[in-house]
């Protein structure tokens, strides 16, 4: 397999001419870029520095835990958090599936509609996230039977779970005010709450934990009560911009309209499915790297982390690109429409072929941040090419994402992810699995980016065509 890296460079160099077929159709508008590339630029640079304060916190929670003396309490949150990962990025529909519709409707300049949103979707995030605390124990007994580890590793993993569960009603209402407050591209308040949640969890994890000598339940009561405080300074944001009281009746008669609440179902629908699809694929990447050894996993382990920090980056774009495609969409402003894709991609695939052709070019100014086992980092540049394909071509499938939820069409994000999982990635992957062909397994991740990349640019010509 001395040859394998080449596959990645044959993989770019054929898919970009197909990428760039969709785009060829005619009838399409000219790109218009007016008077939003600014605002557009501050929305996406806020996105992103608010991203980056979820792993930011997370690493500095692991810092605490990691410097006590029993490594049982670090181990015990990292099997607790694969409970909440799960629970929680199968609600994040509550922020998806409001930033779009919101835009939308402020974009046809409905106010009563934008408030309709947020009113809706929080009593919904409420009950959900009060349903969630009621199943407390049965999650706990159902999660933590799927896991296996040790009595003392359960038993702080157990801690954790108890004091983070008590915040499960507070992150569902924080997902419906982030997304509301991104349709209304409020990029600075954005960032407040993104400062205030992780800040407070912070200070609560040095306070809990080193203070308090509360260990892993420490852990998990300061995440939950950063997540309350994060509530507050959001209901603090919303009453400060002025509460329309005198449109509650029209907002009333229409807040749990047959129509309007099927309509939010199907959206939810679609993301809930679209976000398995991407987790059981990537699961399955890592499990799969598993069964190829320690050092493949290892240094497979490295490498999606890289892929996982810059998500966090492009995702910035994605965002910005969600909230404006809203508004244009909502409005029919077809010319500022494709510009914005076309902005969207453009930075995103340049930002995401940066990282990776640096890393590549210098490895050795990140890797040994992160561990300093010699034969990780002497193997890790054997892989390292497929960054490029993998962040490139990620890009744009993260560009899109956000387009399309900016359309609230999420039936066709949760098509095009079926199929990129189905076909693009799971055949590739068996396979590498069991001819034990590492290369053969990041060929499959690579094959799922460009087949979603693909898939959705080829749904990009309806929504602006003019014909």
């Amino acid at each position: 397999m001395a040859t394998s890296p080449k596959l990645a460079q044959r993989l770019v160099q054929q898919t970009v001419t197909t990428l760039s077929q969709p785009f060829s159709a005619k009838h399409l508008p000219l790109p218009v870029i007016g008077d939003w590339l600014v605002p557009f630029s501050q929305l996406a640079i806020a996105n992103t520095l608010s991203n980056l304060m979820v792993p930011l916190a997370g690493l500095i929670d692991t810092a605490f835990l990691g410097h006590l003396s029993d490594i049982r309490y670090l181990n015990g949150v990292a099997l607790a958090t694969v409970i909440f990962n799960v629970i929680y990025w199968s609600f994040n529909f509550f922020r998806m599936g409001t930033t779009g519709p919101t835009a939308q409707a402020l974009g046809k300049g409905d106010l009563d509609e934008v408030w309709l949103i947020v009113v809706r979707n929080s009593l919904l995030a409420l009950g959900t996230g009060l349903a969630v605390w009621l199943l407390r124990s049965p999650i706990s007994t159902a999660g933590f039977a799927l896991l296996q580890t040790g009595p003392d590793v359960r038993l702080a993993a157990m801690d954790f779970y108890n004091g983070r569960i008590v915040g499960a009603p507070a992150v569902l209402l924080n997902y419906v005010l982030l997304g509301w407050l991104l349709g209304r591209s409020k990029g600075k308040q954005v960032v407040v709450l993104a400062v205030v949640g992780n800040g407070s969890n912070i200070v609560l994890d040095y306070w809990f934990i080193r203070q308090l000598g509360l260990e892993s339940y420490g852990a998990g009561f300061a995440t939950a009560l950063s997540q309350y405080i994060m509530l507050a300074m959001g209901i603090g944001l919303v009453i400060s911009d002025g509460i329309p009281w005198e449109r509650w009746a029209a907002i009333k008669t229409r807040l749990w309209q047959p129509a309007a609440l099927m309509s939010v179902f199907n959206l939810n629908r679609d993301i809930l499915v679209r976000t398995f699809a991407l987790v059981i694929a990537m699961s399955l990447f890592t499990n799969f790297s598993s069964g190829l050894g320690d050092t493949i996993l290892g240094v497979n382990a490295l490498l999606i982390q890289v892929v996982l920090m810059s998500a966090y980056f492009m995702d910035g774009i994605a965002l910005a690109v969600e909230s404006y495609a809203g508004q244009f969409y909502g409005n029919q402003s077809k010319g500022d429409l494709y510009g914005l894709l076309l902005l969207g991609i453009g930075g995103s695939v340049v930002l995401g072929s940066a990282i990776a052709l640096f890393l590549i070019f210098v490895p050795t100014a990140f890797f040994p941040l992160l561990t300093n086992h010699a034969i990780l980092l002497d193997t890790i540049s054997d892989y390292i090419i497929w960054l490029l394909p993998v962040l490139s071509f990620g890009g744009v499938a993260f560009t899109l994402d956000g387009y399309f939820l900016g359309l609230t069409n999420g039936r066709v994000l949760r098509n095009s992810t079926l199929i990129a999982a189905l076909i693009g990635f799971l055949p590739l992957a068996v396979i590498a699995r069991y001819l034990a062909l590492p290369h053969l397994l990041w060929l499959a991740l690579a094959a799922l980016m460009v087949t979603r990349a693909l898939t959705l640019l080829r749904k990009v010509p309806a929504t602006v065509s003019t014909g």
